[in-house]
C-alpha cells in the first residue's frame, strides 16, 4: 500500500449510485467551499500543471471578503500583477475584453473588480479540469474512503 490510498479501479457504476458524500464531490462549488476538497482539487491541478486557476479563483474570494479598505489597492494590484497581466507569473488564460475590463477596474479597485475573471476562471475550472478531476484516480480514491 503506497500512502494512505489502496490503487484498484473503481466500478463505474458506483459513481452513478453515488451516496449523498460522493454527490457533494461532483459539483465544483460545493468542492470549493471544504477545505480537504479544495486542497485535493488543487493537488489534482497541480499534476496538471494548472494550478494557477484555482489559486487565482482563492485570492479572489480572499480579495472579496476583505474588510480593510485601506488594504484593497494594494491587493488588487498584487493580484493583477501575479494572474491577469500579460507575462505574469501565474498567468491565467483570459479572454482579451476580460482582461481589459479587469485591467480598467484595478485602477479604482472595489470588491467586485475581478467578478468577471472569476467567473471565466471558474467556467473553466467546471467546464474542463473537473471532469478530468472526476475521472481521476485520484478522486476515484477518495470516493472509496467517504
Amino acid at each position: 500500500m503506497k500512502g494512505k490510498f489502496v490503487h484498484h479501479k473503481l466500478d463505474k457504476n458506483k459513481l452513478n449510485k453515488a451516496s449523498p458524500e460522493e454527490k457533494r464531490l461532483q459539483e465544483l462549488e460545493k468542492l470549493l467551499t471544504n477545505k480537504h476538497g479544495l486542497l485535493v482539487f488543487r493537488a489534482f491541478l497541480c499534476k496538471e500543471f494548472s494550478e494557477e486557476n484555482i489559486d487565482f479563483w482563492m485570492a479572489c474570494e480572499d480579495f472579496k471578503n476583505m474588510k480593510e479598505n485601506s488594504k484593497l489597492t494594494f491587493k488588487a494590484k498584487k493580484i493583477y500583477e501575479e494572474y491577469v497581466a500579460i507575462k505574469a507569473p501565474k498567468e491565467i488564460n483570459l479572454d482579451s475584453q476580460t482582461r481589459e475590463a479587469v485591467t480598467s477596474n484595478v485602477t479604482n479597485p472595489t470588491l467586485s473588480c475581478f467578478e468577471t475573471a472569476q467567473k471565466r476562471i471558474f467556467n473553466l475550472m467546471e467546464k474542463d479540469s473537473f471532469p478530468r478531476f472526476l475521472k481521476s484516480e485520484l478522486c476515484l480514491d477518495i470516493l472509496r474512503y467517504l
